[in-house]
């Protein structure tokens, strides 16, 4: 008998306290339709993500990761074991995952108003999200990176927030995904030029420019401008000028004064991609990140 490495981690996790469901891949492929067209919801750096419907009619997302992961099963096994143990309200639910024929896929809860992304740069559901439910949105997100920063018992650096990693379920409450899986890349040259118009806004006194018009004219501006600021205090070039996350709650549920922020650093003249980072990198750290 020939064993293979999913069997070998199978007989590993039998004999040990594996608190993650393990589905296999007929039952996975049945609730997304063999992994139909219809059913995908998009594709990241990790591989496309697919709705599912289980047996006992509950929604899923199927993240099916990339099979070209250097990421041996132990390891990924291990990795799921550690995302498993991070609940938050503003954290994806992990419900579990398939490592049956070769595959490697996480099994999440289903957000049904899909990411940040596809509703801030969609002119109706733009004018849908208004200023109070965008506000809730930025306090959901802070509170999210409090845990993984400082709450849980494992110490998690995102390393990927971004608007399409954040998903919005019924009441437009977020919720971060891909914690824990993100890659060692640098950031992009669009987020280096989002930084500069900011900060360029904040230095001529002209923030309003950076407000959305479905919004402008409903929004309170001094709170608009307030989050805006806190904004650049989090992406000072020196670590040691950033709040850190605890500072950011209280920051954006409070009256207490800001400090000026300084010129952000411009990142990078060029996306950094690492040849020899894994494309499912748990990034976990013992030290308090800004």
């Amino acid at each position: 008998m020939t064993f293979t490495s999913e069997m070998v981690a199978l007989n590993k996790i039998e004999g040990e306290d594996f608190e993650v469901p393990l589905f296999d891949f007929t039952e996975i492929a049945n609730a997304t339709k063999n992994f139909s067209d219809h059913n995908k919801l998009g594709e990241g750096g990790f591989g496309p993500v697919y709705k599912g419907l289980l047996t006992n009619g509950q929604e899923v997302a199927v993240k099916r990761l990339a099979k070209d992961s250097r990421q041996g099963i132990d390891e990924f096994m291990n990795e799921v074991s550690c995302i498993a143990k991070l609940q938050h309200r503003n954290l994806v639910a992990l419900l579990g995952c398939c490592i049956d024929k070769g595959e490697r896929m996480l099994i999440y809860e289903y957000l049904p108003n899909k990411c940040l992304d596809s509703c801030i740069f969609d002119d109706e559901n733009g004018k849908a999200l208004d200023w109070s439910k965008r506000c809730n949105i930025v306090n959901g997100i802070a509170r999210g990176l409090l845990y993984l920063h400082q709450d849980s018992k494992l110490r998690i650096i995102h390393r990927d927030l971004k608007t399409s990693n954040v998903l919005l379920d019924h009441e437009m409450n977020p919720k971060i995904s891909d914690f824990g899986m993100a890659r060692s890349f640098g950031g992009n040259q669009m987020q280096a030029n989002t930084t500069r118009v900011a900060w360029t806004s904040y230095k001529e006194d002209k923030l309003l420019g950076l407000v959305d018009e479905a919004i402008s004219e409903s929004c309170n501006h001094a709170e608009v401008f307030r989050v805006i600021q806190i904004g650049l205090l989090c992406v000072q070039q020196h670590p040691a000028d950033r709040p850190s996350m605890s500072h950011v709650v209280l920051m954006l549920s409070s009256s207490i004064a800001l400090p000026h922020p300084k010129q952000p650093g411009f990142f990078m003249e060029r996306t950094f991609h690492d040849p020899d980072s894994s494309s499912n990198q748990l990034t976990i750290t013992v030290l308090e990140p800004r």
